[in-house]
């Protein structure tokens, strides 16, 4: 039957051997287990999530277990989708915000890196959020939800155009010296219809040696769309071409980088008109206008007095108390159509890459940043800047008429050139 101590003791060295092995597995487990308790730990949105386990990698990383992170990621994928897209709703309220948070997360400076430093040392930052002014921050970093957290233009704006195709000397020769106008239009890279309507009615005044005009639009990701307009602007010459996503949200780095293409070559340009490609232009009556007025500092339009935020996540000009505290903007011109004097085009490009980012881009540029450079805005009533009656003397007497159709850019260039018709 055998000694009973001998059965006693092979009995307990065998448990003791199962216990520490026990013990050595569920140590191993915790450690894999632990760091995805602090991954996914509540009050955090999903993007912050990862890039906050990136950034702690040099503690994690090698204790988390690739095969576990994607289990993790697969199960939690259905709410990390509702999270982001209730996140980018705070503050755009639909999903079209995504372009404007692509611009964030990938467009940085590159080739400009040093100008954009340089700029950061000598020029104050502009809050949008009270409208007081700092000194820069130089280890400003770009946030994780730049949707829902200001952040400084220069962050977010990338300098640069796609010039191979634009024909630069014709739209402003000798950097400007000669030239009293210069009309640069905003569009949409789609609107094939409205930029060919605007070239064969009020487009004909570039012909001018005193006048260039030329259409600025953003980047796309479509290459069938990229292909297209490279072929329109070889054909025309007059499309400068941003280096962010061309978007509703990103409208304020449209005009941004119409801003930087004017300081860049044609600093010499007395006068610059912004607008829309669903405006009529009336060429003539701006000219009488810039003859008139010899102001300096100055931004001509129709006035906007006192007009509040809108809080209302409904709206497509939703602005969150985050990005902008106070009870009312800053007085702006609205953006349809405003004509800058040539001398603050500099000024208003820098101090704009040292303000906080807003999609407004009238209340942006026209408003907050105009107002921390004590630019004059001035109201001029032939901005009309609104549909208006297309009885001819009525077009005759405005600078800027809003919401015009392709095809009624033609009946309102005859309406302007027929001689027969005569107003008081």
């Amino acid at each position: 039957m055998g000694n009973p101590n001998s059965k006693r003791m092979t009995f307990f060295m065998t448990l003791n051997a199962v216990i520490i092995i026990i013990f050595i597995y569920v140590s191993f487990s915790t450690k894999d287990i632990l760091p995805l308790k602090h991954l996914h730990s509540a009050g955090t949105l999903p993007m912050r999530r990862r890039i906050e386990h990136r950034s702690s990698s040099v503690h994690y990383g090698s204790t988390i277990k690739r095969n576990v992170l994607k289990r993790k990621e697969r199960n939690s994928s259905e709410t990390s989708k509702q999270l982001e897209v209730k996140g980018a709703s705070l503050l755009h309220s639909n999903i079209e915000a995504a372009p404007f948070f692509l611009a964030y997360s990938t467009q940085q400076p590159k080739s400009s890196e040093s100008l954009m430093k340089s700029q950061q040392n000598t020029m104050p930052i502009v809050s949008s959020i009270n409208g007081s002014s700092s000194v820069p921050n130089t280890s400003s970093e770009i946030p994780a939800l730049p949707l829902l957290t200001p952040v400084l233009t220069r962050t977010v704006y990338e300098p640069g155009h796609l010039n191979e195709e634009l024909d630069i000397k014709r739209i402003c020769i000798d950097r400007g010296l000669f030239l009293r106008l210069l009309i640069l239009i905003t569009s949409a890279q789609s609107h094939f219809m409205a930029r060919m309507s605007i070239r064969q009615t009020w487009m004909h005044y570039a012909s001018r040696r005193d006048v260039g005009m030329a259409f600025v639009l953003g980047r796309t990701t479509n290459a069938t769309l990229n292909e297209s307009l490279n072929k329109e602007n070889y054909m025309y010459g007059d499309m400068i071409r941003g280096n962010f996503i061309d978007s509703y949200f990103n409208l304020t780095l449209k005009t941004i980088s119409m801003l930087e293409w004017a300081d860049m070559h044609c600093p010499r340009v007395k006068y610059i008109l912004k607008t829309d490609d669903d405006m009529f232009i009336n060429v003539p009556r701006l000219l009488d206008f810039i003859d008139g007025h010899k102001d300096t500092r100055t931004i001509y339009g129709r006035l906007a007095r006192r007009w509040k935020p809108v809080r209302s996540s409904k709206s497509k000009y939703f602005v969150s108390y985050k990005l902008y505290s106070g009870l009312q903007y800053p007085t702006f011109t609205t953006g349809p159509a405003y004509l800058l004097t040539g001398d603050i085009v500099h000024e208003l490009y820098t101090q704009s890459l040292n303000t906080y980012y807003m999609q407004l881009e009238d209340v942006f540029i026209t408003g907050i940043v105009s107002k921390s450079l004590e630019i004059m805005r001035l109201h001029a009533k032939e901005f009309r800047n609104s549909r208006t009656s297309f009885l001819p003397c009525n077009i005759r007497k405005a600078i800027s008429v809003h919401m015009i159709k392709p095809s009624e850019q033609y009946n309102l260039w005859k309406s302007l050139l027929d001689s027969s018709i005569k107003c008081k």
